[in-house]
């Protein structure tokens, strides 16, 4: 799944459709769209196409792993690209039943080609929405009812911010009782910190990921703070993490594969002692970690 980087990444792509207007939009998996309210779910595809033909794109952002379109009228268009989507913006047009990239290049690649929603825009450009495994999340909300809805309101801070600070980090992971690896990706404590980057934070804070979070020092809880921050920068310098699905909306891979320290070199030698990394499971996840340098 595309975690913090991947998706800033996106968002940041994003910024060339600032002040275009949908003038239509197609897909071939209608239950991917909804109209949301803090209450109700509501697929009505042939509406959600109604009310967004027209609306220009007054800002692109992130709230956590969404991404978020700011439209005229009140309107708030909100994606989650889940496990396997990604957001790309280029031009198709339909060969043989199947939209195909009108220009060589990256989107060309396969991995482009599982385009399941096209939004048409007033420039003649499109933004489309590849996801192998259609799990993508796409939602049509009144601004001010998204703001407001809990799904937002119960999310953790953001650690791109000014404001997440050192205090703001140690109240986050205050009275957390379960292992560090585990409490770093819950978005309630702290929004957008996936599989990848907590890996990738408690090797350079030397913090075994089976460690109880409420019994980091406060050396450790500095140390961490700065990993984490750390690693979420870096991610975004390099265009994010592209092993599996994900791709920049030029359909490009991301580079931080290639700055990786622990996140799936198990039995490769760690870059500080050599130690080989070990792999464990937390939650379901896989924790790479090196045994030397992060010992429990």
């Amino acid at each position: 799944m595309p975690e913090l980087p991947e998706v800033e990444t996106t968002v940041k792509g994003l910024q060339k459709v600032l002040n275009r207007a949908f003038v239509d939009v197609w897909t071939d998996w209608e239950k991917m769209a909804s109209f949301r309210t803090p209450t109700e779910k509501i697929k009505d595809f042939k509406n959600f196409k109604k009310v967004l033909k027209g609306q220009k794109i007054l800002r692109v952002w992130r709230r956590a792993k969404n991404i978020i379109f700011d439209l005229t009228d009140g309107y708030s268009l909100l994606v989650h690209m889940k496990m396997t989507g990604h957001l790309l913006v280029g031009k198709w047009q339909l060969e043989q039943g199947v939209f195909k990239a009108t220009e060589p290049g990256p989107l060309q690649d396969w991995i482009n080609g599982f385009l399941h929603v096209i939004w048409f825009l007033d420039n003649g450009q499109m933004i489309a929405l590849s996801d192998m495994r259609k799990f993508a999340k796409i939602e049509l909300w009144n601004t001010c009812e998204l703001i407001e809805a809990k799904e937002f309101l119960g999310l953790g801070p953001e650690p791109l911010e000014k404001s997440f600070t050192l205090a703001k980090f140690k109240e986050a992971l205050k009275n957390k009782n379960g292992k560090i690896k585990q409490v770093l990706m819950v978005p309630e404590v702290i929004a957008g910190i996936g599989n990848i980057y907590s890996s990738e934070a408690l090797w350079w804070a030397k913090i075994h990921p089976e460690k109880s979070a409420a019994k980091l020092t406060e050396v450790e809880l500095q140390l961490l703070y700065n990993a984490v921050k750390k690693v979420l920068k870096v991610g975004i310098d390099f265009g994010g993490d592209s092993f599996s699905d994900y791709r920049n909306i030029d359909g490009k891979k991301g580079v931080f594969e290639g700055h990786k320290k622990v996140y799936q070199r198990e039995k490769e030698p760690c870059f500080r002692c050599r130690t080989k990394i070990k792999r464990l499971v937390v939650a379901t996840r896989s924790a790479f970690f090196c045994p030397k340098c992060q010992a429990l």
